[in-house]
């Protein structure tokens, strides 16, 4: 679950992590308010959308391209612009051409930036570590600065104990040239981000930029943090926070009923069991000249009543030509799948194409279910067979 910037800080502040004063405008009613409370005579207007690229983004429904953060330098100005931006389209790079609606902002004050640094830390599985990265060229995407001048990089893993060990820091600073007498400041900073990153159980944490101020503090100016979905449990006030007009209403949906689904942008419905196998049924698809329409992931556990929501997530989708369901039967039957299959064809009249390709257990008395229910259902003895009739049925 990812947070907005406003929501960050508060996770951020609650350990000890230095942040400016800002505040939230969750209605254009709040702008006045937000802004009266700025006490400092420079303020930042910064949209609260979930990409990044936002201070580069255009407004494309007003032709405002002065982009999504802006600078003021009165209260006035700062107003004007915050009207300008709530409730508008923001397009950047990460949102696609149809952009986002900013439907909260953040008012915050301003400060004396002196040097601004990358930093970012992450779950890296194939280390079975935390990274931490950091990097001299605060305020870039670290994309870029990773191709272009992949020698600014400074990468630590640590084992995820609740202290960042010395020799760590070290590597930090030396490789930032944090000067010595401000060493103790950093050091102090990243720990306490840290332990943000533990204590919600963050994917990532990313500070950019993490700024040294004129009065030589180091704090987080801007701030993106994710939270693995498989601890929210444990932070009830964390998924509070959740702001479903930011995700895709049949990702939403698809989640109240233990379906991991993630929306493309192809035209061949995949219904899978298992993130392993889902994933390689999306590469033999585009392998065979085919585009996958989503990730659907249904579990080890489904249901008849599971398949058939599964169905009707992915035919929200226009562009879904044609359906491909392979299930390797092991914790999940093959004839449960069979019968969710056959109920849920009928049950929404299914109009495409219908791939099925069934492996495991009870796959005979499965295939059996589908040959004898009278349904235009096209079999399948293998992935490939399956991926080979799914795309020919688009023809």
């Amino acid at each position: 679950m990812n947070l907005h910037e406003y929501q960050a800080k508060i996770l951020l502040k609650n350990n000890n992590v230095r942040v400016l004063n800002g505040y939230p405008v969750l209605d254009d009613s709040d702008i006045e308010t937000a802004v009266d409370s700025i006490q400092t005579p420079v303020m930042v207007v910064k949209s609260q959308i979930h990409a990044g690229g936002r201070g580069a983004g255009k407004f494309t429904d007003s032709g405002d391209d002065k982009g999504g953060v802006r600078v003021c330098f009165s209260k006035d100005e700062a107003k004007d612009n915050a009207k300008k931006m709530f409730g508008k389209t923001l397009v950047t790079k990460q949102t696609g051409p149809r952009g986002k609606q900013v439907n909260r902002l953040y008012i915050e004050e301003g400060c004396d930036i002196k040097k601004e640094y990358y930093l970012s830390m992450l779950v890296d599985r194939a280390s079975s570590s935390i990274s931490i990265i950091a990097s001299t060229e605060g305020g870039m995407e670290i994309e870029e600065v990773a191709e272009k001048q992949p020698e600014k990089i400074i990468t630590v893993n640590v084992p995820g104990d609740s202290i960042i060990d010395q020799n760590s820091l070290n590597k930090l600073t030396e490789g930032l040239n944090i000067d010595q007498n401000l060493s103790n400041d950093f050091c102090d900073q990243i720990q306490k981000i840290y332990n943000s990153f533990l204590s919600s159980d963050a994917s990532l944490v990313e500070v950019n930029p993490f700024v040294l101020t004129g009065e030589g503090n180091f704090l987080a100016l801007d701030a993106k943090v994710s939270i693995d979905d498989n601890a929210l449990y444990k932070h009830k006030d964390v998924a509070s926070m959740r702001d479903e007009t930011e995700e895709d209403p049949a990702e939403i949906e698809a989640s109240k009923h233990e379906l991991n689904y993630v929306k493309l942008d192809g035209q061949i419905g995949c219904m899978v069991n298992g993130a392993g196998l889902a994933m390689g049924t999306m590469d033999i698809i585009k392998l065979h000249g085919g585009s996958p329409a989503n990730f659907l992931d249904v579990g080890g556990g489904a249901t008849k009543e599971r398949v058939a929501k599964a169905f009707s997530i992915i035919l929200q989708d226009p562009n879904v030509k044609a359906i491909l369901v392979n299930i390797f039967g092991g914790i999940m039957k093959c004839d449960i799948i069979a019968e969710g299959v056959v109920a849920a064809a009928k049950e929404l009249s299914i109009q495409v194409p219908l791939v099925v390709r069934l492996e495991g257990t009870n796959v005979d008395l499965g295939k059996e279910i589908l040959n004898k229910s009278g349904l235009s259902i096209i079999s399948a003895d293998n992935l490939e067979d399956a991926a080979q009739k799914a795309v020919r049925a688009l023809n």
